[in-house]
């Protein structure tokens, strides 16, 4: 196969390059802001009194690139940002006598998709050929799945954060039509200097996954929840890495409006959004545009728009009135997909490597992240918005975790350094949680020498930045280095005390009216004193009686 490759690579290169004329076409379409959290888009003024308004309707078509290190039905390797055409068998560049070879690695991601989405599972699916002429598909066609897909009828349930302060978790469903197996096709790079098209046929041949979403969501906040869930469980399966600026999870947003009980408008198909913000942008502002032309009288056309993240708008690519016919047929090189429910089930003689055993894969399914969310809140008591942002964060809820394991201080702390200090960090310095230099079992030490009372809080903080400047040192080295233990010598502070209550009558005298708030201030004063080393409750002891 890597001398098929090779020899592939070379053909390519004396592929002469496409060249296109890409007139320019001009659009003036009215910026709407999308910018509020609502759901359903506000009307114009005059049309608030009316007894329904129009409300957007969402449904969803998204590719995820399936996590296999060889193309669907090639042994090509897969791998982002490789030289153009240097991952192509002859099989992608479609030469007369190839053969598809289908892969089992990508079966078995879409199987254990489908288990993890409450789908059906068949246990006979068929290949079909979806014809259509691009530049970038070789064959003049893509084998897909649309007579009978791999996995059917399943439901996908994603949370919101809602409320006043948006710390109550709502849960919603969206139902899955149907998971297919697919090709995906090359790449087209235009070059408008020049006017030409340039091909690159390296993701040409790589496995698709295509999730069919029904039109069940309302608004771009529920599209992006449901979008992010699911990239959340590809990702905990390991079937899809969900990268989307690599192309790895591409959206397409049927949108229409209509108002509630009549039949559904006319929808537009917004393509290839890249970014989960972007989604919800996007549908918003189509939603919004859609009801004002039709408040304007006007007509929505069925045709499909891009959205330009630079205007914040939508903007027309090709209406749909003209269609072209696919010409689906049966893929004549590929007989029917057949899975097993169980070993039990194995014809005679069929060795239980060589095929797909539905019964083994739903056993090795991991811990999906509703579940994880549900699992930390009830295990540790922590807040749900809390639980959101462990679970989205690829490794933190096991760094939490193991901090946990190494300390006594209460989960409802530990969450405050991870999620702020540690995270923030991250954060700031584009770092993923594997990155850290503070490791969970170092942080653990630094927060048990603030549960024992060795160091303050105050003084717990500028340790760990310390920490995060220098690796190799532990919290124990800095606090004995810098002295910063906790002062707890009584006479020393009953001194500084004193000389802080000297220097400050107006507030003693507020305290003894019975502001006793102010008496923070004076602990504060203390606390700069003693550069934050001071033990709070011996503080407030003493202020309290010095100025009682």
């Amino acid at each position: 196969m890597a001398a098929s490759c090779v020899a592939a690579s070379e053909l390519l290169k004396n592929i002469k390059q496409i060249s296109v004329l890409c007139p320019k076409v001009s659009y003036a379409v009215r910026a709407v802001s999308t910018t509020s959290p609502q759901c359903h888009a506000q009307l114009p003024q005059k049309a608030r009194s009316a007894p329904q308004q129009l409300v957007g309707v969402v449904g969803l078509e998204i590719h995820a690139q399936i996590n296999s290190s060889t193309k669907l039905f090639s042994g090509a390797p897969v791998r982002f940002s490789a030289p153009p055409n240097s991952l192509v068998s002859f099989f992608d560049a479609s030469l007369p006598g190839t053969l598809p070879v289908l892969n089992k690695r990508c079966v078995e991601a879409a199987v254990m998709t489908g288990l993890a989405l409450n789908c059906a599972i068949n246990r006979k699916s068929l290949f079909d050929r979806k014809h259509y002429f691009y530049a970038d598909l070789p064959a003049g066609y893509q084998i897909t799945q649309q007579r009978l897909p791999i996995a059917v009828d399943g439901v996908l349930t994603y949370s919101l954060l809602g409320g006043k302060k948006r710390n109550q978790v709502m849960r919603k469903n969206v139902t899955i039509k149907q998971i297919q197996l697919e090709q995906d096709s090359g790449k087209s790079l235009h070059d408008d200097v020049r006017s030409q098209t340039l091909i690159d046929l390296n993701r040409a041949g790589v496995g698709l996954m295509e999730l069919v979403m029904e039109p069940d969501m309302s608004c771009g906040e529920e599209a992006a929840a449901a979008v992010r869930e699911l990239q959340l469980i590809l990702q905990a399966l390991g079937t899809c890495q969900g990268n989307m600026s690599e192309g790895q999870l591409r959206v397409d947003a049927n949108v229409s409006v209509h108002r509630p009980g009549e039949p559904l408008g006319v929808r537009t198909e917004v393509k290839n959004i890249n970014s989960i913000r972007y989604l919800a942008r996007a549908i918003d502002y189509e939603i919004q545009r859609q009801i004002d032309v039709l408040q304007r009288g006007g007509t929505v056309q069925n045709e499909t728009r891009a959205y330009d993240s630079k205007s914040g708008e939508t903007l027309p690519m090709r209406d749909k009135e003209g269609l072209q016919d696919y010409r689906f047929m049966p893929e004549p090189n590929l007989p029917p997909l057949i899975l097993y429910e169980d070993n039990a089930s194995l014809p005679t003689g069929i060795d239980a490597c060589q095929v797909v055993v539905v019964q083994k894969i739903k056993e090795g399914l991991p811990e999906l992240p509703s579940v994880k969310r549900d699992r930390l809140v009830q295990t540790y008591g922590i807040l749900p918005e809390h639980s959101f942002t462990l679970v989205n964060e690829d490794g933190l809820v096991d760094y939490f975790e193991a901090v946990l394991k190494a300390t006594k201080k209460e989960p409802r702390k530990v969450i405050g350094w991870v999620t702020n200090e540690l995270l923030g960090q991250l954060k700031q310095q584009d770092m993923s949680v594997c990155q850290s230099p503070i490791s969970p079992s170092a942080l653990a030490e630094l927060l048990e020498l603030q549960e024992t009372g060795h160091i303050s809080s105050s003084v717990a903080k500028q340790v760990f930045q310390e920490m995060w400047r220098s690796p190799g040192k532990t919290a124990l080295l800095i606090t004995q280095e810098q002295d910063l233990g906790l002062v707890s010598d009584t006479a020393q502070l009953h001194i500084i005390c004193q000389k802080v209550v000297d220097s400050h009558p107006d507030e003693v005298h507020a305290i003894r009216s019975g502001n006793k708030k102010v008496l923070n201030k004076l602990m504060g004063l203390v606390q700069k004193e003693t550069k934050g080393r001071a033990d709070p409750v011996l503080v407030r002891a003493i202020l309290q009686k010095k100025t009682s």
